[in-house]
């Protein structure tokens, strides 16, 4: 490494603070940093990668802990009933100093964390003075998602990054062979674990970022037909397990899945029915039994039997894509010559692109939920926020790609749950079950409706933003609890300023746009947080019901009923 990389590094991170994260401290940023280079191929969300972060304070030298379940973000409220067979669990653990060396202590802490925390005789809770609540609160989910699903015979991978502003190539030899502690650490506990330890410098970080994410792609074709926008064409097997198939990490390119539809786990029946097609011997091809996919696509251009498609994204048949993976993954292919057919349609129209996957996605089992965001309120919400520099997230990551500050953007479930608890009055509901908010009909036609003002969401957007952008400028509190109270601060500031219990649509649209100072919200941060630290200050109170029935109490007794 030249100390060319190291000033380079330093460059590009300060400028991506200052632009995308101004309100984090370049400590803190530069664990966002590492974590968004070394989970790249997850296409993870600013919000999924700050719901990893750990640090400060009794994290056990951790900042970052990450765990997926079949490439997908495993969080509280993930549901594990779809993941039958050939289920892997990865577990990433970050280490992110600024420092520009590697040091034995730390190697020591990755040990610690391990030998302490993935024994599963052990119950967290004897950890509580050792690991802070978020530390406990992810290896919880990791030992709630494995124990749930230990009878289907989970793989496990565990992967280490230490990331400092060093040079790997200069890790001292008694550094570099505490790698063998922590994977003993980790056998002992797990014995047919895979396990994978990174050192990472500057100029690693440097060649991570510089793998930009790839926007074309070639999809080698048999046969098609061609129409104005789009074409029909039979693909061969094998070559559309190369097409969705990562080359460098060989994992299924989740990019190429909208992200509408993607996390659609489908019916575990029809899963094994498409399997069973792919590995039974049959004179009947592969595309007559099966009714294919829809990719649509900003570009598309056949030159001989090459379709080159730009921006490409599978809006239906997520299910036949992920079992022909499976199927070249994990059987001998050799000889496969059957075909899939495969429809390419060319839309830069955000609304018929919209129109199509709902169209498509109609005809099979997908339930309406799984479309929400396809709704016209939802474009609605997105073309009414923009001018006001307020960026509606409802395509995953697409204003991240675009450049836009992370303060600056709001996801859909973000929006519903601050709804939830600004709106509803349920803060509770919002922190407890984030995911399930747009998959209930009853829950989702109260939280998005033409019914409502337009401006409401605005309202809340501004709100939840700039709470987060204040909880995220103190460093004496833990990530774990401005997750915990972040809603609950949101409901309690709103009915502060409107001066009422419970303030309708119209009282808070009548909220002045510079109401909401850094005093307003410390002196709700003080009245939540004094009832959360009360009843035990855990997950637990968070998603309870006694916390809400406090601070309605409390709100009760400002302003009456």
């Amino acid at each position: 490494m030249t100390n060319n990389d190291q000033i380079i590094l330093d460059k590009i991170v300060e400028e991506q603070r200052k632009s995308r994260f101004a309100s984090a401290s370049k400590s803190d940023f530069f664990e966002i940093y590492v974590a968004e280079q070394v989970l790249k191929d997850f296409d993870l969300s600013d919000e999924e990668l700050e719901s990893g972060l750990v640090g400060n304070g009794g994290d056990g030298g951790i900042d970052g802990i990450y765990i997926f379940a079949n490439g997908d973000l495993v969080q509280e409220d993930f549901d594990s009933e779809p993941l039958k067979k050939s289920v892997l669990i990865e577990v990433v653990i970050v280490q992110a100093k600024t420092s520009a060396t590697f040091d034995e202590d730390s190697m020591n802490r990755f040990t610690a964390v391990s030998r302490d925390l993935f024994d599963l005789t052990q119950p967290l809770a004897n950890f509580k003075s050792v690991y802070n609540k978020g530390v406990r609160s992810t290896i919880g989910t990791f030992r709630q998602l494995y124990t749930k699903i230990a009878g289907r015979f989970p793989r496990l991978q565990f992967r280490y990054f230490y990331a400092t502003r060093g040079d790997s190539n200069l890790v001292h030899p008694n550094v570099a062979r505490k790698q063998e502690d922590i994977h003993k650490a980790i056998k002992s506990h797990f014995s047919s674990a895979k396990f994978d330890f990174t050192f990472l410098g500057a100029s690693d970080l440097l060649n991570l970022a510089r793998r930009q994410p790839i926007t074309t792609y070639d999809l080698k074709i048999t046969e098609s037909l061609s129409a104005k926008d789009g074409y029909i064409a039979l693909v061969r097997l094998k070559e559309f397990f190369s097409f969705v198939r990562d080359d460098e990490t060989g994992q299924i390119r989740k990019n190429l899945f909208e992200a509408n539809v993607r996390d659609y786990q489908g019916n575990n029946q029809v899963n094994e029915e498409i399997q069973n097609s792919l590995q039974e011997e049959s004179t009947e091809d592969f595309w007559w039994l099966n009714n294919g996919i829809t990719i649509v696509s900003t570009k598309a251009v056949q030159s001989g039997k090459v379709l080159t498609i730009e921006d490409p994204q599978i809006v239906n048949g997520q299910q036949t894509s992920t079992e022909i993976y499976n199927y070249f993954k994990n059987f001998k292919t050799d000889s496969e010559d059957r075909c899939v057919m495969v429809r390419v349609i060319v839309a830069t129209d955000p609304a018929s692109r919209d129109k199509i996957i709902k169209a498509t996605n109609y005809q099979t089992q997908i339930t309406p939920a799984t479309l929400r965001a396809t709704d016209k309120i939802h474009r609605d919400i997105e073309e009414y926020l923009a001018p006001f520099g307020i960026y509606y997230d409802r395509r995953k990551n697409s204003q991240k790609n675009l450049g836009r500050p992370v303060e600056k953007i709001i996801s859909i479930s973000l929006l519903a749950q601050s709804m939830m608890a600004m709106v509803l009055q349920r803060p509770d509901s919002a922190r407890a079950r984030p995911s399930s908010l747009l998959k209930k009909n009853e829950d989702y036609d109260h939280l998005f409706s033409t019914e409502y003002p337009i401006e409401i969401y605005l309202f809340v957007a501004r709100t939840i933003k700039s709470i987060q952008s204040y909880l995220r400028s103190l460093d004496s509190l833990q990530p774990k609890d401005r997750t915990n109270l972040i809603f609950y601060i949101a409901m309690h500031a709103s009915a502060v300023l409107s001066k009422k219990q419970s303030p309708n649509i119209s009282d808070l649209l009548a909220i002045g746009d510079s109401s909401l100072t850094d005093e307003v919200l410390a002196s709700s941060l003080t009245s939540v947080k004094e009832l959360y630290e009360t009843l035990g200050a855990s997950d637990q109170v968070a998603k309870g019901t006694q916390l809400l029935a406090d601070l309605k109490s409390k709100l009760k007794e400002l302003f009456g009923a």
